[in-house]
């Protein structure tokens, strides 16, 4: 065989994910707060980039005034589903406002597909103003908080922000104390050492007999210190241990006695509703007993836990979901969340006028074609999102009709055959955004749940509405007929559920809930 060579042309389709595709793809896993912050970081390194200062302004609402009429959804309801349609990418003197029109399901399944990347855009991403008319804050409010409410504050420093009272922590709420109720100087120093070994619960954590050797004193002195401390305020503080927490609080309320001491002392069984163990150790009947039980329940196991000021984080939807008045349901992006971008077309042909070499152009086209894309990616992503929640909404309509035991079973490949889309895309767009409906705000990663056989082998449940259905079934048991595992598959088969015990018990404990024989026994001590 001879060694010979040729040229041969060949034709091959390939994907190659280019920078401007990564980033396209980059913005679609992110939440609208996310965004905001990465187009803040896109403003600071590109100059033809800037913020709308109307982005509160002039520019209409998310969504413009239609009629919601159209073909009976899924869920056997009149009306359809509005799509509010993201706002387009305009030149800054012709600003559009969103539009809002009406999507049925033969409309939608009829046109599905994805609208291609490198479409024609124009250079302006709005996400349309919630009100008309602008709002400057600094005109609204002027210089008062540096200048003083009035000209009776002669100090031109005032800031009204200072005459706020700020939340005692509990150091500054024992502390306080500390001061008042130990005057000696070495026990008071104890006692700031012994609030610094405080955990956010209130418990000392650390060994008494490392902080003598620290302070060099003598650790009986450490612990009449504690002890005087233990009567400090919230009851329960400076505890070492539940049982001594619980001790401290039935001590300031004098009910200490002994057949509560022999409880506190055998914590354990009451942590395993032992109800016959507890009744001979205590020395008590079953109605004391009881008794005895809630009171423990009324104390505190984590006294300071009330001192925790922290604010908690609430979510913020990206999208916005509400029922309209004629029937159907109107979805569109939160657009107060939304960054508003513009490219600068005046500096552009500014620079580009003045560009004295060639570097200098290549940068300059650069970072307006690096703009250019940005835009088309933020209109691309609002499109995507926006079409793959109105598809959820309507493959989950009785979920937002009737509640959560009508939620159906559902899989990413669903959603992305019904769109056109990849199901890559679907899971990118459902990561980490959140959807606020009439019945609360939810993930959209919710909405997809395994499927359960039904007992007939034709029909399927979602296994989100069979675990509902689980904790309904025991909360409405009576305390004499407790359910077992078995009877739960018993019930659920007869409602049509093909389900196995070591399911029912898997879900029964993703939910925290006790088994038969714990609940029996805690609901024996509640009578």
């Amino acid at each position: 065989m001879a060694l010979t060579q040729r040229l041969d042309l060949r034709q091959t389709q390939s994907l190659v994910m280019t920078p401007q595709l990564q980033q396209a793809i980059k913005l679609l896993q992110l939440s609208n707060m996310e965004l905001s912050d990465y187009v803040d970081r896109e403003i600071e390194q590109n100059p033809l980039l800037e913020r709308d200062e109307a982005e509160f302004g002039d520019g209409g609402g998310g969504q413009a005034n239609g009629d919601a009429s159209g073909a009976p959804g899924e869920g056997g309801r009149e009306g359809g589903i509005d799509q509010a349609e993201p706002a387009p990418a305009v030149n800054s003197a012709d600003q559009r406002q969103l539009d809002t029109h009406e999507l049925t399901t033969s409309d939608h399944m009829a046109g599905g597909s994805d609208a291609p990347l490198d479409t024609d855009f124009e250079n302006v991403w709005t996400n349309g103003s919630a009100a008309d008319g602008g709002f400057d804050g600094g005109e609204a409010f002027g210089d008062w908080s540096s200048k003083g409410g009035s000209s009776s504050f002669e100090d031109g420093d005032y800031n009204l922000e200072q005459t706020l009272s700020g939340e005692t922590s509990l150091r500054d709420h024992l502390i306080g104390q500390l001061n008042v109720d130990i005057a000696d100087p070495v026990d008071r120093l104890i006692g700031l050492a012994l609030i610094d070994m405080l955990d956010a619960a209130g418990y000392v954590t650390g060994d008494l007999d490392a902080l003598a050797e620290q302070l060099n004193c003598e650790l009986s002195r450490i612990e009449a210190v504690l002890r005087r401390v233990q009567r400090f305020d919230p009851p329960g503080v400076f505890a070492r241990s539940l049982k001594e927490c619980l001790e401290i609080q039935l001590r300031e309320r004098n009910h200490l006695d002994p057949a509560m001491q022999a409880m506190l002392d055998n914590l354990e069984l009451l942590a395993a509703r032992n109800v016959a163990a507890l009744l001979k150790v205590c020395g008590v009947d079953a109605e004391d007993l009881s008794d005895m039980v809630a009171e423990i329940r009324t104390l505190d196991p984590k006294p300071a836990l009330r001192f925790d000021h922290q604010v908690v984080q609430t979510v913020t939807p990206d999208i916005l979901m509400r029922l309209q008045p004629g029937g159907g349901w109107l979805i569109e992006l939160n657009t107060e969340t939304l960054p508003r971008v513009l490219i600068n077309q005046r500096y552009f042909a500014q620079v580009s006028g003045e560009v004295r070499n060639k570097a200098e152009k290549e940068y300059i086209s650069e970072r307006f074609n690096s703009a250019n894309w940005l835009v088309k990616s933020l209109h691309q992503r609002a499109n995507t999102i926006l079409k793959v929640a109105t598809e959820i909404v309507r493959q989950q309509d009785l979920f937002f009709v009737k509640g959560v035991q009508y939620l159906r079973p559902l899989i990413l490949r669903d959603i992305a055959e019904a769109i056109g889309m990849h199901e890559s895309t679907v899971s990118r767009v459902t990561t980490n955004k959140f959807m606020a409906t009439p019945r609360g705000v939810f993930e959209l990663k919710y909405f997809f749940t395994s499927s359960i056989n039904g007992a007939d082998g034709e029909a399927a449940h979602s296994a989100e509405a069979v675990r509902f259905r689980i904790k309904a079934l025991i909360d409405g048991e009576p305390p004499e007929g407790i359910l077992s595992d078995d009877r739960i598959v018993e019930i659920l088969k007869s409602d049509g559920i093909d389900i196995a015990r070591r399911t029912v018990a898997k879900y029964r404990e993703a939910m925290r809930i006790p088994s038969s024989v714990q609940r029996r026994r805690e609901k024996s001590m509640r009578l």
